[in-house]
């Protein structure tokens, strides 16, 4: 959460001509209903397989890049299939940037509406412990630290497709 993946992933997406899709927009889609609704219907056990099958849908898409949510590579063999299946990217930023970021748009995030700035650096660190053993399996770790503004981006996103030797659109 706040790493960067939406961001990324659009401004590759942009670059490269390949279709972006966030996993939980793209399982929203599909479901008619939001992540809450379907976390709230079927508990996260349910989430977590809909999660799965989706993610095992949109693998068979070519020229795309998928953003995960920060939990799918933490469930069932998720990791080990997206390393099969394609590259799999693991977006490393720094814990006081993740804070910065979740500050600004914590009213948007249903997990950390509620914290106070001190209960959302907790919230990060224990996400991040608890997930990093997963996202260390990535096949290529990235720093998305410098997506503050769009000359960031653009710059951030240059970089990361030609790290990828990924052809940009004439």
């Amino acid at each position: 959460m706040g790493c960067g993946k939406s961001t990324m992933g659009r401004a590759v997406s942009q670059l490269t001509g390949f279709s972006f899709i966030d996993l939980d927009n793209y399982i929203e889609g599909r479901y008619r209903l939001s992540v809450k609704e379907i976390f709230a219907e079927r508990g996260e056990a349910g989430f977590r397989e809909v999660e799965r099958r989706m993610l095992q849908e949109v693998a068979d898409f070519e020229d795309v890049i998928v953003a995960c949510g920060g939990g799918t590579p933490c469930f069932f063999d998720n990791m080990e299939y997206m390393n099969e299946r394609g590259t799999t990217v693991f977006l490393n930023t720094p814990i006081e940037r993740l804070h910065s970021r979740l500050m600004r748009g914590r009213h948007k995030r249903p997990l950390i509406a509620d914290k106070n700035d001190e209960e959302l650096m907790v919230f990060i660190k224990e996400a991040l412990a608890k997930r990093m053993e997963h996202y260390k399996k990535a096949q290529i770790e990235f720093s998305s630290e410098r997506l503050e503004n769009k000359s960031e981006i653009e710059n951030t996103a240059r970089e990361f497709v030609e790290l990828l030797s990924i052809p940009v659109m004439g």
